[in-house]
């Protein structure tokens, strides 16, 4: 269990910085609203990170359509998560769109971890 929770960290912790610097780009170079931005990079990240996961961090997960369907089921709850923190703490706390990111991939991580080592482990 310990070998598997820091490769999900690195695993993560990768798609974390990749999707941080596809919300900034997005938002401040094309011009994006944050939540879409938010949105299309999470996206991107999960399937990276999909691929980490069933290859890397779970070295005996099952892999098929069932299992990438249960994963991608828990990304879209993970999504809806992240989506609500980011509008709440942007819109209604003040924060800036980037902070409230961090903050948002705080409860994220946390749901992924346990949700998708079931997804993945059965």
């Amino acid at each position: 269990m310990r070998t598997e929770v820091i490769r999900f960290l690195i695993a993560g912790g990768s798609c974390f910085v990749l999707e941080l610097a596809t919300l900034w780009t997005l938002t401040e170079f094309v011009g994006i609203n944050y939540l879409t931005s938010a949105g299309l990079a999470f996206v991107l990240a999960v399937a990276i990170n999909y691929e980490m996961c069933v290859r890397w961090v779970w070295s005996s997960a099952r892999s098929g359509s069932k299992v990438a369907t249960l994963f991608l089921l828990t990304s879209v709850m993970g999504l809806g998560i992240n989506q609500l923190s980011m509008f709440l703490l942007v819109e209604r706390v003040g924060l800036h769109y980037m902070v409230a990111k961090i903050m948002a991939t705080a409860l994220v991580t946390v749901w992924n971890f346990f949700t998708k080592r079931l997804a993945v482990k059965q």
